[in-house]
């Protein structure tokens, strides 16, 4: 929906990342891009939230970047080539995702190309474990890798409200971690990340299944849709410079009511970020 023929014009490029592969209950996520796609054929172009028109901006729609099935690996390593050329063509990488471990490639890019980079994570589960069942390239490992990587102390986590106790004792005392909410937190440390270099990755299970039940691992008791669109308007205030949403499972969810809100929440990305 909106996107333009033309990349060398586009100042942001959406991509996918089609990949399932360590999801540790229900899977689907690698069908997510695709329907995303599809489904923003009903979506107005006009975002009352932030009053523009993707007609105001332009963006181009690269297509899902082609990953070796089942090898989590090599697939990351894709994502990390593809989004380093996106940013080193100087455009803002958009992510449709895909489980959540797919994000590593993307993040590390992000790093290469901006040191000083801070993370914004809005999840429902903490993702901090170093490894699944004895498995280190987990869906559930993203976030530790990316405090490994670069420092708990530029994770900002918000919303989430499901992972061990070892998880929420080691996010308290290392990230920033504002568990449950993700609204009233964000405006709280908004003047600690402006003029930082922020990458934004959203899992879709923040909200509440209730909203969005298409996920793999759902957990009851999350924000609603008007605080996920509150919250792109204050992230608006930030300079974003990758957005990924992950951890959409089109077969889980026959409404297409999950679909429909990642196609928005796409909408509000582009709309927030590309200035």
């Amino acid at each position: 929906m909106g996107s333009s023929e033309d990349y060398e014009a586009a100042k942001a490029v959406i991509y996918g990342m089609p990949m399932d592969w360590t999801v540790s209950f229900r899977g689907g996520t690698r069908l997510g891009p695709a329907r995303i796609r599809e489904v923003s054929i009903g979506v107005e172009e006009y975002s009352p939230y932030l009053d523009r028109d993707l007609s105001d901006i332009t963006f181009f729609d690269a297509g899902d970047v082609p990953l070796p099935f089942g090898n989590p690996q090599k697939s990351v390593e894709a994502l990390y080539q593809y989004v380093r050329s996106v940013y080193a063509d100087g455009k803002l990488p958009i992510g449709l995702g895909g489980e959540h471990l797919a994000t590593w490639g993307p993040l590390r890019a992000a790093w290469e190309k901006y040191p000083d980079l801070h993370i914004v994570h809005i999840d429902a589960h903490t993702d901090l474990r170093d490894e699944y069942e004895g498995e280190p390239y987990s869906h559930s490992t993203i976030i530790k890798k990316a405090c490994d990587a670069i420092g708990p102390d530029r994770i900002y986590q918000f919303g989430i409200r499901s992972g061990t106790r070892d998880e929420f004792r080691w996010a308290k005392e290392n990230t920033h971690f504002y568990p449950f909410d993700v609204a009233e937190p964000l405006k709280k440390v908004l003047p600690e990340l402006k003029g930082k270099p922020v990458y934004v990755t959203w899992d879709i299970d923040v909200f509440d299944p209730a909203y969005a039940p298409g996920t793999g691992t759902a957990e009851h008791g999350g924000i609603d849709p008007r605080e996920g669109f509150e919250t792109m308007k204050l992230l608006a205030e930030l300079n974003v410079v990758g957005f990924d949403l992950m951890e959409i499972s089109p077969p889980i969810d026959p409404s297409e009511l999950s679909q429909i809100l990642a196609a928005k929440l796409i909408r509000e990305a582009l709309l927030a970020f590309v200035k």
